[in-house]
């Protein structure tokens, strides 16, 4: 039987993690969930001390968990206000776009037999999710 993959948002992990149990008993083939961000990289991992260490990746590195980056990318990556705390982004906050309250970074992705796809995303819109 053919597959169809879904990508569907939601605003928190929760909301996200309440809807996989009603998937997995459409017997979905494979479902994650993840952050997406404006950087990649999975976040920090470890303690260190970024003045005593002399291969610290950057600032957006410590306080985004961005993957490594060049020294140019470093530098915006710096720049952005959510790593160097240099602007108080409240005009963002106060939008219910992409830097809002109502931002939408976290990713559902699954697989489900055809046969089941109208039934799946039914699941995941009474979640919260957008498809």
């Amino acid at each position: 039987m053919a597959e169809k993959g879904i990508m569907a948002y939601f605003t928190t992990p929760a909301e996200a993690e309440k809807c996989v149990p009603k998937l997995r008993a459409l017997r979905a083939l494979d479902i994650q969930v993840d952050r997406v961000g404006q950087f990649p990289g999975s976040g920090v991992s470890e303690t260190f001390n970024p003045i005593s260490n002399s291969d610290f990746p950057g600032l957006a590195y410590l306080t985004l968990g961005a993957a490594p980056m060049d020294r140019d990318a470093g530098i915006l990556g710096a720049a952005e206000p959510d790593a160097s705390g240099l602007s108080d982004g409240s005009r963002e906050l106060m939008a219910a776009g992409q830097n809002g309250p109502n931002q939408r970074d976290i990713l559902l992705t699954v697989v489900v037999d055809e046969a089941s796809y109208e039934q799946a995303l039914r699941v995941i819109r009474e979640a919260g999710g957008s498809a």
